[in-house]
């Protein structure tokens, strides 16, 4: 038994830079992903994916393969184990892409319909190839645009349309109207670690090492799916390299589970780079047409956004474009719909900023050519119909600091000092412009549970199914611990991603540490109070536990989001096209910082994502084949170092005094708003709008551009 007395209160930790604390783990190797981490008498398996896009499998001649050097298994629909596809987990019902080779049909190319499993990766992959599947196949439909047959709003969701006041009244009684389509397209997460997950059964239970953003979410899924019970499947995510919503339950999990139950062994299985196109998830295209009405000073009278996308025939999803407007504006009358059609393609997922990155472009630079019309500034414009009340709840704001972010935002890119007509700048062969757009991303939290121990060297150790995804996560919660403690964060150590730690929030809806934080410092509240109580620590330590799900249920009904403003300065080549951003400048309203070091970099990473999606990324899928042109990062393109300018991340104070964690998340709002900026400063530079991403140096000739000599040197 040994008797510790805590030091004299410590405070401070949360707002101070601080180092990530598995950052030196990460730079000397020692700290392992999911597909590298091993394991004794371990199996390989990889995945074969099916090269039609609609049908059914008529044979897989595995007989061949199985007699390869190394060949273990082939798993598929005609000798797979059994899953249950009817239950309801955490996040809702079961995908059906998860019940892996349970039939015959194929609803798109890339659908899983086999399994080779052999002694080494390289003797699974080249039995893979080698497998044979017969197909009968079928007529498929790939092609997305707006409108099209087949067009639906689900009718099951109160968030697939909200209307307030009369539209059509409004805009015909505008003095400005801009009714124009915007698009998106289909785009894809990209994490630097592919997918991975190692499967093994030890003691009767079901273990799984994986890479993900929600160990209890995969447990959860992973038991139903089995009929297990909960406390016989146990999931590990310690290191994560990317996810941006991608890393949830998907098929190479079961194809693992599976593999290891048949074969008895640890059965581990790494997607590559062209099967994560396809397994994986992404965003879907969009077709978004944002309908302004606006008084001669530029007052919005009316506010209408209709955004298509696609589906897969598998499972719906629906990409929320059109939510974004609905906290941003105040209209007389306001509508957003949603409309989705389902095609031959894998199901879209949930990928930064789901919704409000695609919506934010539409709608903020709809927003620049209303404020090009009325003759208005258009930060000007904005402030203008900025809202005291949630423009379609009318719920009041927890907090709302768009109009600091833009005044402080100004001033640092130097806007007062804007020429407002384009195409004035100029240098050499470049056109020179600048942008700006408005940010916003929702502020949620979900109930969640944590357990802190003091141990009896005078440490505190913190257990929360938390995942960190490369965003820093784990030193935020170490720092939020240290405070509520009042303790060196030297004192804490935060253990996370373990399934048996209990339920809590995945890393995603930027909810994560929000959510977590909360569950952390009311723990260790209940922790400091056993601790006054005096006396010893015994050897095992003392432990408090903590469920926020009522506190969460108590919360006050509020518009809660985190707010920014974002600017971007572009050159434009006259003679090749080539879009090259020279700088860009966010500013965010986000509540309480937890570290600035690692919230810096999550502002900068979604804002160089925002550049991609302007200028680089677009997913094309081939209508012969209905599979991708160039499903790998040669032919998908996105921002590389050199395409990265100078960018700046900063924010404003932002209390939210009615708030008992006072954290809002920045993982996404980062990216939302980028991408608008970027073209409304192609706009500023050319004098002529872009309306559909990605900005390519094709569509900056084919849209054309003021001629050599026009404009101001």
């Amino acid at each position: 038994m040994t008797t510790t007395t805590r030091t004299a209160a410590v405070t401070g930790a949360v707002g101070a830079a601080h180092v990530r604390v598995e950052g030196y783990d990460k730079v000397t190797g020692a700290a392992r992903y999911a597909g590298d981490i091993p394991f004794a008498d371990l199996a390989h398996g990889w995945l074969a994916l099916s090269t039609v896009a609609r049908g059914r499998v008529l044979a897989v001649e595995s007989d061949a393969v199985l007699a390869m050097p190394g060949v273990l298994a082939v798993l598929h629909h005609g000798n797979a184990p059994r899953v249950d596809g009817e239950y309801m987990s955490m996040l809702g019902p079961p995908d059906p892409a998860l019940q892996v080779f349970q039939h015959d049909r194929v609803p798109y190319v890339g659908w899983p319909v086999a399994l080779v499993v052999a002694e080494t990766s390289e003797q699974a992959r080249e039995a893979a190839e080698a497998l044979v599947v017969r197909y009968e196949e079928e007529p498929h439909d790939v092609a997305f645009s707006a409108g099209r047959p087949g067009m639906y709003t689900p009718e099951d969701s109160p968030d697939m349309v909200a209307e307030k006041g009369d539209v059509e009244a409004g805009l015909a009684a505008s003095a400005f109207v801009v009714d124009e389509e915007y698009t998106t397209p289909e785009e894809h997460h990209s994490s630097m670690e592919p997918h991975a997950a190692t499967a093994r059964w030890d003691g009767g239970r079901l273990e799984v090492v994986d890479s993900n953003q929600g160990s209890m979410w995969v447990a959860d899924e992973l038991a139903k799916l089995f009929s297990l019970d909960a406390a016989s499947v146990r999931v590990r995510s310690e290191h994560v390299g990317g996810a941006f919503g991608s890393k949830g339950v998907r098929p190479h999990h079961v194809a693992a589970a599976m593999a290891a139950t048949t074969l008895d062994r640890p059965v581990r299985v790494v997607l590559t780079r062209r099967q994560m196109f396809t397994v994986t998830g992404y965003r879907s295209p969009t077709a978004q047409r944002v309908r302004l009405g606006a008084d001669p000073d530029g007052r919005l009278r009316a506010f209408d956004h209709q955004a298509d996308c696609l589906t897969s025939t598998v499972k719906e999803f629906v990409e929320l474009s059109a939510a974004y407007g609905r906290v941003m504006y105040e209209a007389d009358a306001h509508r957003t719909v949603h409309r989705v059609v389902p095609l031959d393609v894998p199901t879209p997922t949930w990928m930064r900023a789901p919704g409000e990155a695609p919506g934010s472009f539409a709608v903020e630079s709809a927003l620049d050519e209303l404020a090009e019309k009325c003759g208005v500034d258009p930060i000007a414009l904005r402030v203008r119909n900025e809202p005291a009340v949630g423009p379609v709840s009318r719920l009041p704001f927890s907090s709302r600091n768009v109009i600091a972010c833009f005044d402080e935002g100004a001033r640092r890119f130097g806007w007062a000092g804007r020429d407002p007509r384009p195409g004035r700048r100029r240098e050499g062969r470049w056109l020179l412009g600048t942008g700006t757009a408005a940010a916003t991303y929702p502020s949620g939290v979900a109930p969640s549970t944590a357990a802190v121990t003091a141990e009896a060297d005078g440490t505190y150790t913190v257990r929360i199914t938390a995942a960190d995804v490369g965003t820093g996560a784990r030193t935020a919660l170490t720092l939020i611990a240290a405070d509520a403690l009042e303790v060196p964060p030297e004192r804490v150590r935060v253990r996370i991603a373990d399934s048996d730690f209990g339920p809590a929030w995945v890393a995603g809806g930027s909810m994560g540490t929000r959510s977590w934080a909360w569950a952390v410092t009311t723990a260790a509240g209940a922790l400091r109070e056993q601790l006054a109580l005096g006396g010893d620590i015994p050897a095992e330590g003392i432990t408090a536990r903590s469920d926020t799900t009522e506190a969460v249920a108590r919360l006050t009904q509020k518009e809660r989001h985190s707010f920014g403003a974002q600017f971007a300065e572009v050159a434009v080549d006259v003679s090749t096209g080539e879009v090259r951003v020279r700088r860009m400048l966010g500013v965010f309203a986000a509540g309480k910082i937890v570290n600035p070091l690692t919230a810096r970099s999550q502002f900068i990473g979604g804002m160089i994502w925002g550049l991609s999606m302007a200028l680089h990324e677009e997913a094309v899928r081939d209508q012969a084949t209905g599979g991708h042109v160039g499903a790998d990062l040669a032919g998908y393109h996105f921002a590389a170092n050199a395409d990265v300018p100078l960018i700046e991340a900063d924010w404003v104070d932002d209390p939210d005094v009615d708030d008992p964690v006072g954290i809002k998340g920045i993982g996404e709002i980062g990216i939302v708003g980028a991408a608008a900026a970027v073209a409304n400063a192609v706009w500023h530079a050319t004098g002529v709008r872009h309306r559909h991403l990605p900005i390519r140096p094709d569509r900056v000739l084919s849209a054309g551009a003021p001629a050599e000599g026009d404009g101001d040197a």
